[in-house]
């Protein structure tokens, strides 16, 4: 009996001392600190994170990023980092403070959660537990969708809500969305207000378009300039490449080009873009695709959004003709007029082989589908790039040139191209590019046209007597001239901007407003 009794002493004895050992985890030593509140240092690991896990799954469906979320609370054993490390130091409370002003960029506070998560916050600064496994479905839900509610707030207002690659078919600008690795270092900050403040858009325009939101009802369907101002903020949220402090951009909407340097304007000019695909493309793309004949394909010229560098100029152009339009127009003008292509300068090739004698195909022995010829159009009058054609890379076949069809600056509505840029003042955009006096002349002197240096003249005389030579008859070929340097040069669609103290609101030529806007109701 005595021994029995021995042993059951020492066994107490060792569960107390297993009880002396037992350290209490971080979140119980913060909540008991802060509290004064000694229950909290009963917090137990084990329990709590049985509690978490069962949460986890539930809440897995409602989630944005819920592997991302679970692998790294995997990677911290289950421990409820948020509410340990900022909800103390509040972090939680600038969380909340951002979601409750989210309105001010057009988004519905009730995106990210923030009543639940006012709820909860509530229920645990009320400190009223009555024991500790009371406390564990709080601090679960709390730590769930304090995360889940701040990853999406950063990604929204960071990056933009929506994915312009999946919802424009000519959007060729790289997306950069937050990615899991992103998102763990979010969730990894030392101070989350100071990421929320981050992440808060910082161009002037967007200020100023989110001032000018506040003087529109977003619940008015009728506000047409509320729904525009909406759709051009998420539009500034998209990340764009880095221009530097010199660029061009070509605003599609507004029909102009602008060169910009520090934020200044240096040069502006009218533009003509391509004009906009045919009404009711989507189902006539689709007859197109099971017929396969041309008279059932759609046009569509619209110009690309894109990024890239003007690198070089092209003076007295060539024409290389796209098969679209050597298909839809090229075609049935050389079969009307046997002279046209010959009074147009323009060149056929035949596998390679340039035809001497075009005027005499007969058009009718070839079909549009399968027409076997490719065509050039010559440098010199008529060529409908004109004298200039500035080259970047894209994998549209898109450039910036002159046209010889000047009076089409005059119109209002200029989407009438076949989706290349026509520049208004092609001569001050190329001295610009080209940034060098000698080469400028030598560009000026390619289209007769007087040297700035004086003493150059005598050049510039034999060059005019060269081409005016009627017996060694003289042939206008292309010349290429490097750019100074790269200019970067985004090719943009934005239809709401402020300037000089007013907002400036054009036309949705292609109709990407309603596209996106359709998308982005969902949001706000």
């Amino acid at each position: 009996m005595k021994r029995t009794f021995t042993l059951i002493f020492l066994c107490a004895l060792l569960l107390q001392a297993c009880n002396w050992f037992k350290k209490t985890p971080e979140v119980g030593l913060v909540l008991a600190e802060h509290f004064k509140n000694k229950l909290y240092k009963d917090f137990d690991t084990a329990a709590y994170n049985q509690v978490f896990n069962q949460r986890l799954e539930e809440s897995r469906k409602h989630l944005t990023n819920p592997k991302t979320l679970e692998a790294y609370y995997e990677h911290k054993e289950g421990s409820p980092v948020f509410v340990s490390h900022h909800y103390v130091n509040g972090d939680l409370d600038s969380l909340i403070s951002y979601l409750e002003k989210s309105g001010e960029h057009g988004f519905n506070p009730s995106l990210f959660g923030l009543k639940r998560l006012k709820e909860l916050k509530m229920s645990l600064d009320a400190n009223d537990f009555k024991t500790i496994d009371a406390l564990y479905p709080v601090v679960a839900d709390l730590e769930l969708n304090a995360s889940e509610s701040l990853i999406k707030y950063y990604d929204f207002v960071n990056f933009g809500v929506l994915n312009p690659r999946k919802l424009l078919s000519r959007y060729y600008i790289p997306v950069k969305k937050q990615d899991s690795a992103g998102i763990v270092k979010l969730l990894e900050a030392k101070s989350y207000a100071a990421e929320l403040r981050a992440a808060q858009p910082k161009s002037a325009q967007y200020a100023a378009l989110k001032k000018e939101l506040t003087r529109h009802n977003l619940k008015d369907t009728a506000d047409r300039t509320a729904k525009t101002i909406l759709v051009n903020m998420e539009r500034l949220r998209w990340k764009l490449p880095e221009t530097g402090t010199q660029y061009v951009e070509v605003n599609i909407p507004d029909f102009s080009l602008t060169w910009f340097k520090d934020g200044d304007t240096l040069k502006n000019m009218k533009v003509c873009v391509g004009g906009r695909r045919e009404k009711g493309y989507e189902e006539k793309i689709k007859a197109y695709l099971k017929s396969g004949k041309l008279d059932d394909k759609p046009k569509n010229h619209e110009t690309p959004i894109l990024f890239s560098k003007l690198n070089s100029i092209q003076v007295n152009p060539v024409w290389n003709i796209p098969a679209s339009i050597a298909q839809s127009e090229i075609y049935y003008q050389a079969a009307r007029d046997p002279y046209y292509l010959s009074n147009s300068n323009i060149k056929v090739y035949y596998k390679g082989q340039l035809v001497t004698d075009p005027d005499t195909i007969q058009w009718s022995h070839y079909s549009r589908e399968r027409l076997p010829f490719k065509f050039k159009q010559g440098s010199g009058g008529g060529n409908a790039l004109g004298k200039f054609k500035f080259i970047f890379d894209n994998g549209s076949s898109i450039y910036l040139h002159d046209t010889n069809n000047k009076s089409a600056f005059a119109k209002a509505n200029r989407a009438i191209s076949h989706g290349c840029v026509r520049v208004e003042k092609p001569l001050e955009f190329a001295e610009m590019l080209v940034n060098d006096k000698y080469q400028f002349d030598q560009l000026r002197m390619e289209v007769n046209l007087p040297p700035l240096d004086t003493t150059r003249m005598e050049v510039y005389k034999k060059k005019l007597a060269k081409k005016a030579d009627t017996v060694n008859v003289f042939e206008l070929k292309p010349k290429w001239f490097g750019t100074k340097k790269q200019v970067p040069l985004i090719i943009n669609y934005i239809t709401a901007w402020w300037q000089n103290g007013a907002l400036q609101v054009r036309p949705d030529v292609y109709g990407l407003d309603e596209t996106l806007w359709s998308k982005l109701q969902k949001f706000l």
